[in-house]
């Protein structure tokens, strides 16, 4: 008997914590280019975290995949209905307004329990760094679906300081290709 390689991601969020996730559309597809996309997108993204107790520490929305960073609620087994809801809703209306029911919008998603505080604190910076890294933006602060603006004006500032000084060049995150 020979066995398949799983095609799709394991996820294994087991333990409450602080979670890093990445998805990306099927194919690539720049399914959230258009700015009230990514507006849409962020709104629902916000609502459904809060839905389902999950605490939004950062995002970046870009036009074919996006990242967050959140603390799970006591139950973190609970990202796998939150990014479901998250995806059938926008996917629905993404397809309503392009009149075409039932196109697959989403991909897959990849999680990482983030459990040392400086692998937290690098992808903070890579989250906020991620729409420069894709040439959306030559400063993090100036693109709107970024927490960047957010975390500099309501973290301490010496919190603030001690991410933006970390580099972000050897950070291994998934990213969808």
């Amino acid at each position: 008997m020979t066995r398949q390689w799983p095609h799709a991601p394991v996820h294994w969020q087991f333990e409450p914590g602080i979670y890093m996730v990445t998805a990306s559309t099927y194919r690539r597809l720049p399914h959230l280019k258009p700015p009230a996309r990514k507006d849409f997108f962020l709104e629902t993204l916000f609502a459904t975290a809060e839905e389902f107790g999950w605490e939004l520490y950062a995002w970046a929305v870009l036009h074919e995949h996006y990242h967050f960073i959140a603390r799970s609620p006591e139950d973190a087994t609970t990202l796998r209905r939150f990014i479901a809801k998250l995806h059938a809703v926008t996917a629905r209306t993404f397809n309503r307004e392009d009149g075409t029911s039932g196109r697959k919008v989403w991909f897959q998603y990849w999680d990482t329990h983030l459990t040392y505080q400086r692998s937290y604190l690098a992808r903070l910076r890579y989250v906020h760094l991620n729409p420069v890294k894709h040439g959306l933006a030559k400063d993090p602060l100036q693109y709107p679906w970024c927490s960047a603006q957010w975390f500099e004006a309501s973290a301490p500032a010496a919190f603030v300081r001690v991410v933006n000084t970390l580099k972000v060049d050897k950070v291994k995150v998934f990213e969808p290709v």
